[in-house]
């Protein structure tokens, strides 16, 4: 299928690893010019085809300084993929122990990074007649399986991504979310990262987990999901394949979600 994206401008955050680097390697592989934003480049990253660009996406300025960089490099802006979100610093704490420091941080990482990049990118997208797509989390629709400051945020940017695509599909901008379940990324793999906590947390060998998520999760594909799957569906929204989906939120999670 061709899905009419080469010649096209992109920026994807979060794009050193995981979800972010397979989606800039799939768009790079369709002909778009990329620019793979991340607050350290990995080799992998370097490697992609994309433009890397070290910027902080959780201070007030940096989403901003990444879509002007962008735009400068590639001569303006036909797509954006919000995808940076909180890994490494993902604790497995209640309620009560999380202060209002980890609440701004994780509401600066997970939500603002995309209210502030769209801010700056709107503009040029209305122009350009582009697409946006934010990755959020199933999180957002079962709150009490992540996070408690993560899973609010992610909720809050699912509802950021359904107001946006009301104000500007008029304007000829799409916008929609895709929200994964569990996927084969170093926040599960990584035993010293929030896999690893989960693991502790609930008594149990690291490797042992990750091998019984599926069940334990109650997924009807009885296997987590890739990073390559979640960049085809990304990839496919932001095309003109897709041109009348907005405003929609597509869960990829292997069936956990059981609700319509």
């Amino acid at each position: 299928m061709d899905l009419h994206l080469t010649g096209k401008t992109a920026v994807v955050t979060g794009a050193s690893r995981g979800i972010g680097l397979a989606t800039v390697r799939a768009l790079v592989a369709e002909g778009v010019r990329v620019v793979g934003a991340a607050r350290t480049i990995t080799p992998e990253l370097k490697e992609s085809g994309a433009l890397p660009y070290a910027v902080d996406l959780g201070t007030a300025r940096g989403p901003a300084e990444l879509v002007e960089h962008a735009v400068r490099e590639l001569g303006g802006l036909d797509l954006l993929v919000n995808n940076v979100g909180a890994g490494d610093d993902i604790g497995v704490d209640g309620f009560l122990d999380v202060d209002d420091a980890r609440w701004q941080a994780a509401l600066d990482i997970n939500l603002l990074s995309a209210v502030r990049a769209a801010r700056a990118a709107l503009p040029g997208l209305v122009e350009r007649r582009g697409a946006i797509v934010n990755v959020s989390s199933i999180t957002s629709r079962l709150p009490g399986a992540g996070p408690i400051a993560y899973s609010t945020a992610k909720a809050a940017l699912t509802a950021f991504g359904k107001a946006l695509s009301e104000q500007f599909g008029p304007q000829g901008v799409r916008v929609n979310t895709v929200s994964p379940g569990v996927v084969r990324t170093a926040i599960w793999e990584d035993p010293d990262g929030f896999g690893g906590a989960v693991a502790a947390a609930a008594g149990a060998d690291h490797a042992q987990y990750l091998a019984q998520l599926p069940q334990a999760f109650g997924m009807a594909s009885d296997r987590i999901t890739e990073p390559t799957e979640v960049a085809a569906l990304i990839t496919f929204l932001l095309s003109d394949v897709a041109g009348n989906i907005t405003g929609a939120d597509y869960v990829i999670d292997g069936g956990t979600v059981k609700t319509v």
